[in-house]
């Protein structure tokens, strides 16, 4: 279900290893689940998707639930995502930017206007057999995101059928990095996703010639 990654006296950083509800939906949802498996209280400071794995940080203390819930807010948590596609983008790099609203079926839709926009700086490769990889740096954090901003691109995420992607076993999103300074201290977490065996330096630029 998760793997512990730092065990820090403020906080928390685990790896949510498969899709699952951050709140209960039947049963506890993830985040109780990993306080009772951690047998402490903890506080969320952010949320993935039920669908997306990767990192997730939990703050120890109400205090440090408000710092680094400040610094999420104020874009000082540098967050990297990987994500696979099978559907040829309409461009390999770039910015997607655009107000979100609601779709039909639980799904948002990504809007022309930009007064609150959701924006994403992206980079991608060819990983051959028809699949490429995507680099996602989320510089807001609006609900489905970076799922909102791979269908606009024509790439929808494999196995991500709400927004059309191809049936997978998996969607295929995860969480992959974290950089941020706290508590007098810098950190950098990574954790590879389990559809990817060489994952990409996550805040690197991609090495000159990659497709």
């Amino acid at each position: 279900m998760f793997e512990l990654l730092l065990d820090h006296p403020r906080f928390v950083v685990v790896n949510k290893c498969a899709p699952m509800s951050f709140h209960a939906e039947e049963g506890p949802g993830f985040f109780v689940a990993v306080e009772e498996a951690l047998c402490c209280k903890l506080w969320p400071v952010h949320r993935l998707d039920k669908v997306t794995t990767g990192l997730i940080l939990f703050a120890r203390d109400a205090a440090a639930a408000a710092l680094l819930g400040q610094a999420f807010e104020q874009h000082q948590v540098q967050k990297c995502y990987l994500a696979l596609s099978d559907k040829k983008p309409s461009k390999k790099q770039g910015l997607i930017k655009g107000d979100m609203a609601k779709a039909r079926r639980g799904a948002w839709r990504l809007l022309r206007s930009a007064q609150n926009p959701a924006v994403t700086r992206f980079d991608s490769e060819s990983l051959g057999d028809g699949l490429r990889l995507y680099r996602l740096w989320p510089q807001t954090g609006k609900t489905h995101q970076l799922r909102v901003a791979m269908k606009s691109l024509g790439a929808p995420i494999l196995g991500d059928e709400l927004y059309g992607g191809s049936p997978y076993q998996r969607t295929c999103l995860h969480a992959y990095a974290l950089r941020f300074k706290a508590f007098g201290e810098e950190f950098e977490l990574v954790a590879p996703p389990d559809f990817l065996a060489a994952p990409p330096p996550p805040f690197e630029a991609k090495p000159q010639g990659a497709s």
